[in-house]
Order: structure tokens, then C-alpha cells, then sequence
């Protein structure tokens, strides 16, 4: 196994696609093409987790955050960040973070804070927008099934509950080859008319290379006439944060209470008690000051995130309670979850989880 193949099952879980513009995730440091010894998963990566990775035999670190996040001009060992990637560089260590792919992922970090909290009718609190495409080509009428099906296999067609979706309507194409082509249906030189079906079918966008292939492979034409429309419409599987309901209410101090026990937050930071019962809770995890207003919007009584300033609180306006857990404790179980998933993924192989507690606040 190599470094790609483990990137490759990560991709299948959260795309790299769908990370947010300012972030830097991927393979930051090393060669994808080289062979796997072991693999370290954590959260963020540290000196000490270098280390670790060294003394259990582990070539390849998947690690929620980027170590490198803004650029490097220079690789002295002077920043906590240029000793971790000397020290990985030396001992051959490839470094991938997946970060805010993961945060955008429908079964990503935000759904596993929602399994804590055991939150049902979920659903995505921020959809990240033009992230549905729309395909649309014309293909000869005896050609139109067969091309359908391979643009299906390619993962086409798939909206909410239903898959094969397509839209197809009937029209009369045009076109007359010049000397350098070979047409497969009529001939060079002459302006041919062909019955033909235009097909129209959604896809999510980072899946358009193989669809593109896809569409090469089966259609007939030498040339195919395609167009490509990145749509307006909001992708309920793909965004930040998410909302979901308790099975019961709870009184507000209860819930605070529940919340810092099942997410183990050292401390609470919390807006007033607005007296009112909390059913719908909305939680992203890591910086989540930016997702108030959708909150309220949802009509959520309960924001759970991290990393709340003083004003924040202010945005609250006695329409919903703002509970800051602390960055860490809100991300703090996605390395279990990654663990388990690249377990399941790679049976064969030991894909072992950081026990090194990278997280730098504390609390007296």
C-alpha cells in the first residue's frame, strides 16, 4: 500500500474538493507514491507526534489539522512548524490533513458531534453553494441508453434518495464535418441532420472528471457537443455545521450539563439562560462564531461550538443560547472516528490512533 491509496480512501469520505478556500489540506509533506509502514492518526501534528509516529513505525500521519497553514519562507527549526516538517522530512514521514474537507462532509465532524449528542433529523446548517453541476449533451437517439447508464455508473444522477435521475427531451441535430474529420454517423462534407436526445443529468462537482470520462468513453460522436452549468440550488449533504433535534426537551441548565459531560469540556462558555427548553441544537465544530445567524435562522434554541469572543455573545439576542465548549473538545473525537473508518477501509493494515494530547489550553 502507498501513501496515495490511504489519501484515496480518505477522498471517498470528504472529498479535498469541498475544503474551504482559505484552508491547505491534502499531502503537505512527503511522496504519495511511497510505501506505507503504518499509519498515525491525530489531531493536530506536533513534534511529539512525529516522535510517536517514529517509535510505532508509522511512514504516513493523518492529521485533522494542517501543520503548515500559512506559507514557509524559511526551514531553520526557529517555529514549532518548521521543526515538525524538518523532523518529518528526515525520517521519510508523510503529513495529510484533511481538515475542512471533513468539516464540509455530510458523515464528517460535525455529524459525529451530533452522534454524542444523539441529535435526530439532522441536516447540514450551512450548504456549501455551487457545488451541484448540471450536465447536459445530445446523443443519438439508438445511443441514448447505453450513454444514460454509463453516466449513472460514473455517479451521475443522483439526487437525495434517488439515484438514475435524468431529463431527456427530443430534438433534430446538425452538423457537417470538414476534410480533417471522420464522422461516425453521416459524411464529410455534407451538412447531416441526426434525431437526437438531449440528456441533462446533476452530479456533485468533484465527481466531474470521471463523469466527463464517462461521457468520452460511451458517447458515439467523434466530437460531443456537451455543456456544463454550475447550479444555484443548496446541497443538503455538503456544508458547514448542522442542526438536529433531542429526543426530549431539556431544561437549559440540563442540557449545558449534558453537553460539557458527553463532549468532556473542562468548562462551558455559555449566553443567558433564556428559560425556554432546548429541543433544537445546532453544532459546528472549531470556529463557529460565523454560524450564529444561520442558527437563529434554522431555529435552533442551542448553539454548540467554539472559539466565541466577548461580542459574540452580544449576537445571541435572546432568540437562542450560545455555548462555547472549547476548540478541541469540539473536534477531539474525529481522530476515533478517522481511526475507525481507515480501519474499516484498509482491514489488512494497522491504522494506529495518537495517544498524544495535542490540545495546548488548559484549565485551572
Amino acid at each position: 500500500m502507498i501513501v496515495q491509496d490511504v489519501i484515496d480512501h480518505l477522498q471517498e469520505l470528504a472529498p479535498l474538493a469541498y475544503a474551504e478556500d482559505f484552508d491547505n489540506v491534502g499531502l503537505l509533506v512527503g511522496n504519495k507514491k511511497q510505501e506505507v509502514s503504518g499509519v498515525l492518526v491525530t489531531l493536530d501534528t506536533l513534534e511529539a507526534v512525529v516522535d510517536e509516529a517514529i517509535e510505532k513505525n508509522c511512514n504516513l500521519i493523518v492529521s485533522f489539522h494542517p501543520i503548515i497553514f500559512k506559507g514557509l519562507k524559511t526551514l531553520t527549526g526557529k517555529t514549532y512548524v518548521e521543526r515538525v516538517v524538518i523532523k518529518a522530512i528526515e525520517h521519510k514521514i508523510a503529513i495529510f490533513a484533511i481538515h475542512t474537507a471533513l468539516d464540509n462532509a455530510f458523515n464528517g465532524v460535525n455529524n459525529i458531534i451530533c452522534d454524542k449528542l444523539g441529535l435526530k433529523n439532522r441536516r447540514i446548517l450551512i450548504p456549501q453553494a455551487h457545488t451541484i453541476r448540471k450536465l447536459q449533451t445530445y446523443v443519438p437517439t439508438k445511443s441514448t441508453e447505453s450513454l444514460r447508464q454509463a453516466l449513472f455508473s460514473a455517479g451521475a444522477g443522483n439526487i437525495g434518495n434517488y439515484e438514475s435521475c435524468s431529463f431527456n427531451f427530443l430534438g433534430h441535430g446538425t452538423y457537417k464535418g470538414n476534410e480533417d474529420s471522420n464522422p461516425v454517423i453521416g459524411k464529410k462534407g455534407e451538412l447531416h441532420t441526426e434525431e437526437e436526445i438531449a440528456v441533462s443529468v446533476t452530479y456533485q462537482a468533484h465527481m466531474e472528471p470521471s463523469i466527463l470520462k464517462a461521457l468520452f468513453e460511451a458517447h458515439p460522436y467523434e466530437e460531443v457537443a456537451y455543456e456544463i452549468f454550475s447550479l444555484e440550488n443548496s446541497n443538503q449533504h455538503i456544508g458547514m455545521g448542522m442542526v438536529g433535534e433531542l429526543e426530549k426537551p431539556m431544561d437549559t441548565t440540563a442540557c449545558l450539563n449534558f453537553v460539557k459531560n458527553t463532549m468532556k469540556a473542562s468548562c462551558v462558555r455559555h449566553s443567558k439562560d433564556l428559560g425556554r427548553p432546548i429541543k433544537k441544537i445546532a453544532v459546528l465544530g472549531g470556529s463557529g462564531s460565523f454560524a450564529i445567524s444561520a442558527a437563529k435562522a434554522a431555529g435552533a434554541d442551542l448553539l454548540v461550538t467554539s472559539d466565541l469572543k466577548y461580542h459574540d455573545f452580544f449576537g445571541a439576542e435572546n432568540s437562542i443560547v450560545l455555548a462555547d465548549i472549547g476548540h478541541y473538545e469540539s473536534e477531539q473525537f474525529t481522530k476515533n472516528f478517522l481511526v475507525d473508518y481507515l480501519s474499516k477501509k484498509i482491514t489488512n493494515f494497522a491504522i494506529i490512533l495518537s495517544t498524544t494530547n495535542t490540545n495546548p489550553v488548559k484549565y485551572l
